[in-house]
């Protein structure tokens, strides 16, 4: 299951693996993560110093440095996304809010 936590303020981790779909074929795997890289890359082009992000295998964690109107717009649209996915997939992607 992919865990997005949202508890510490201004960082959001998202880690662990949708295990919908065989590797290579999830859907859940690849909506996650074209949602979480595209909301990195449009933050970045608009203000590279607004994020600072790290990316391993199983695990992003995104660290909101700079928390302007845009960055806010773009960063509450992923977790909007990400929601939209957990009420379609509730056993693959759980978003935790604390």
């Amino acid at each position: 299951m992919i865990k997005v936590d949202l508890r510490e303020e201004n960082v959001i981790t998202i880690k662990g693996h949708a295990l919908f779909s065989d590797f290579g074929t999830d859907i859940v795997c690849a909506s996650v993560s074209s949602i979480v890289i595209t909301t990195i890359n449009d933050v970045m082009s608009i203000d590279n110093d607004a994020i600072e992000y790290e990316s391993k295998t199983g695990k992003v964690v995104i660290k909101i440095k700079k928390n302007s109107d845009i960055v806010s717009i773009l960063i509450d649209n992923m977790i909007l996304l990400l929601e939209s996915l957990e009420k379609d997939y509730s056993e693959n992607i759980k978003i935790i809010r604390r």
